[in-house]
């Protein structure tokens, strides 16, 4: 678990929020219930409630993914993203005992 890069994910106010999202994916994004949420939340449904450009949407997601803190899968040409738990577990081990 690399602290610095983990971090400086953190560091922004949408991808935050972006995190909030995707720990509870039914509730946030209801109208993705037609694909389901195995796979995550499709970058779209993302952006759209995010309400920035494709772009800055993906580069955070990309960030987040460096850090660990969500994972990426495709299926057919849409990217769906979902939050990493184990990393999360990591994580708050670390800030209870390191930090």
């Amino acid at each position: 678990m690399e602290q610095v890069e983990i971090f400086k994910a953190l560091s922004n106010k949408t991808r935050l929020q972006i995190l909030s999202w995707l720990k509870d994916p039914e509730f946030n994004f209801p109208e993705q219930v037609h694909a389901g949420y195995e796979a995550g939340v499709c970058v779209g449904q993302i952006q759209q409630k995010a309400g920035l450009t494709q772009s800055t949407v993906s580069e955070y997601l990309s960030t987040l993914q460096r850090a660990g803190l969500v994972t990426a899968s495709r299926v057919g040409q849409w990217t769906y993203y979902k939050r990493n738990e184990a990393a999360f577990a990591e994580l708050s081990k670390l800030i209870q005992t390191d930090i």
